[in-house]
């Protein structure tokens, strides 16, 4: 939610119409979405979203199911169990399937080591997530599930929990250790920025990478293995200056590969326009400008900095800019703190930082991994999407043994919490 998260709802937008270009009906596709960007004052188009520079409306005919403040992971969780007494407002609408439907879900958003976000409440949790696909498939209410994540450390809600014989299948936009990448962002020097008037991200990089690659094929002829690898490709490659493997995501698939010999059509039905089309499959499209979804807040307000003409927008601007970096050294200092306080000077940094073998979920007690975050946040405040950074930080800490009361400590002391 917030207009520097523009490119989320263009996203969900896109993936919409690409779905009623498929032939599927409304009341077989649910929408999340907060919806405060198409009238947004902020917006230089208003009750318009665009997804690419020369793009056309998104918007248009978008369902308003789960909306503002019912945009939450409980209605989330209700929905795909088809759990209506579950649900708090919205349509009503479940994913009431039977078990020879396949399902088609596309999640995009802010994301962290081990965790998704939703514009409301609480944060979704890998174990949590996984635990609603496990019942889902305990119910014998669907034959198949694809499920697409754009987040950052998106494969860490994957990594190590997914089972391979539920029948569903992941992609996401990278692997459990790396960001996602906003894209088609403003003001660099490229012919494939958005237009003048816009300050923030138009889309996100391996949300484009499967959009763009669905609009123009045909869908009976592309498997989704397919589609990974034309992804996989372009997602490595959409530098402005070309392969940067700074500026790239190693997208990735986990659970259920022996689904990815499906059709695309299954999931996403077939547009017409596409029939007998190809892609033009990694190179035929003209890289623009990726940045790390940690870092999108930070480019839309200096860009709208750079662009204001007015001294009291400009002022405000600079307050709002000053305060996201204000923000960010906050929690990098308290996180700084913390880990010399529980492991010492020197180790402190190491245990913070440290990767585990691939193949591994992220923390071994989830419980614990909840309660952390909860503690800091009592005592320094909200994890902003810059600060969810750290979760991995605070998993490696419940791996080493640290207790409860040793963090509210710690904590407390980074903080500078009186008792």
């Amino acid at each position: 939610m917030g207009y520097e998260n523009y490119r989320h709802q263009a996203d969900v937008c896109h993936a919409y119409q690409i779905l009623k270009a498929g032939g599927l009906e409304d009341e077989n596709i649910i929408v999340f979405m907060y919806d405060d960007i198409a009238n947004n004052t902020a917006n230089p188009r208003p009750g318009v979203i665009i997804n690419k520079p020369d793009g056309s409306d998104v918007y248009a005919g978008v369902p308003k199911d789960y909306t503002g403040e019912n945009c939450t992971a409980e209605n989330f969780y209700a929905v795909i169990l088809a759990n209506k007494t579950g649900l708090t407002g919205g349509s009503g609408k479940v994913l009431n399937t039977t078990p020879d439907d396949h399902i088609f879900i596309y999640y995009t958003d802010h994301g962290g080591p081990g965790i998704i976000a939703m514009p409301v409440g609480d944060l979704i949790y890998a174990d949590d997530l996984i635990k609603v696909l496990t019942a889902k498939h305990a119910a014998g209410t669907y034959n198949r599930l694809v499920f697409y994540v754009e987040a950052c450390e998106s494969g860490s809600m994957f990594e190590g929990l997914l089972p391979k014989d539920i029948n569903v299948y992941g992609l996401t936009a990278s692997n459990a250790t790396e960001p996602s990448w906003g894209y088609y962002c403003p003001d660099q020097g490229n012919t494939t920025s958005p237009p003048p008037e816009y300050d923030t991200c138009l889309g996100d990089l391996f949300s484009i990478a499967w959009m763009e690659d669905s609009d123009v094929r045909d869908a009976t002829k592309e498997t989704l293995q397919q589609q990974f690898k034309t992804v996989h490709r372009r997602t490595l490659n959409s530098s402005a200056t070309g392969p940067d493997v700074e500026f790239s995501s190693h997208v990735t698939q986990y659970g259920g590969v022996n689904i990815t010999t499906d059709f695309m059509n299954t999931y996403i039905g077939l547009n017409p326009l596409t029939v007998n089309r190809t892609s033009v499959d990694n190179g035929g499209y003209t890289p623009s400008y990726a940045v790390s979804q940690y870092d999108a807040n930070l480019l839309h307000f200096m860009q709208k900095y750079k662009s204001a003409t007015d001294s009291k927008v400009r002022t405000k601007t600079y307050q709002k800019l000053m305060g996201e970096v204000d923000s960010r050294n906050k929690v990098d200092n308290a996180m700084s703190f913390i880990g010399r306080e529980l492991f010492g000077k020197e180790k402190g940094s190491h245990v913070l930082n440290t990767i585990r073998t691939p193949g591994r979920p992220l923390v071994d007690d989830w419980d614990c991994l909840r309660t952390f975050v909860k503690t800091y946040e009592n005592y320094c405040g909200s994890l902003t999407s810059y600060g969810r950074i750290y979760m991995r930080a605070m998993a490696n800490m419940c791996n080493a043994g640290i207790k409860a009361d040793q963090m509210a400590i710690a904590s407390a002391k980074a903080c500078d919490v009186k008792s």
